[in-house]
């Protein structure tokens, strides 16, 4: 076997492939490092177990679903956010299926604190980015928010509302399209 060093990078792209290509059950370190074409002690050198190797590759692909889009405008527009949030989602569906609802109900449990905080982590992620649109879209009236209705509490909403999409499997945004043209403009 070629014991060539390879990076971390190159380890968690590597996972994710196996993953699109034979599904979770794929991913072990003896697979990740024959794809990779080093040795398994290689794989040992980047993770200190399977475990961990999973853990990163979960928090890879919360990455490349939801990575930073090269237009900065969506984050400037409410609706604009909210539909590429969508597309992001079905991407996610399409080139990792039963990721969603695998990972949520998966990591969930109590015996995997790793998984459930980067799973939470991106959570809080996405629902800071949108209180942050909330607050910056020049098109909300000024009179959508008071006291009791916040953006955090808005935002809470269309989260909720969009892991419900995840769990269904429904990627059309126009339902909470229309809720915020009703609600903010």
């Amino acid at each position: 076997m070629n014991t060539v060093v390879t990076s971390k990078e190159e380890i968690l792209k590597t996972s994710r492939e196996l993953i699109q290509r034979q599904g979770w059950a794929a991913l072990n370190v003896r697979s990740v490092a024959a794809a990779c074409g080093v040795s398994v002690g290689s794989i040992y050198n980047y993770f200190g177990s399977k475990s961990e190797l999973a853990g990163a590759a979960v928090e890879s692909i919360w990455c490349e679903i939801f990575h930073q889009p090269e237009d900065d405008a969506v984050f400037q527009d409410t609706q604009a956010c909210i539909s590429w949030i969508y597309d992001r989602m079905a991407y996610g569906c399409r080139e990792y299926p039963g990721f969603f609802t695998l990972h949520s109900l998966g990591f969930m449990q109590e015996e995997k604190p790793d998984g459930k905080r980067m799973m939470q982590q991106t959570w809080r992620h996405i629902l800071d980015g949108l209180c942050l649109v909330l607050r910056q879209d020049a098109r909300i009236r000024p009179d959508a928010f008071n006291q009791q209705f916040t953006p955090e509490v808005f935002a809470d909403v269309l989260f909720s509302l969009m892991l419900s999409a995840l769990l269904r499997q429904d990627y059309n945004p126009s339902a909470v399209l229309e809720i915020v043209r009703r609600t903010l403009y």
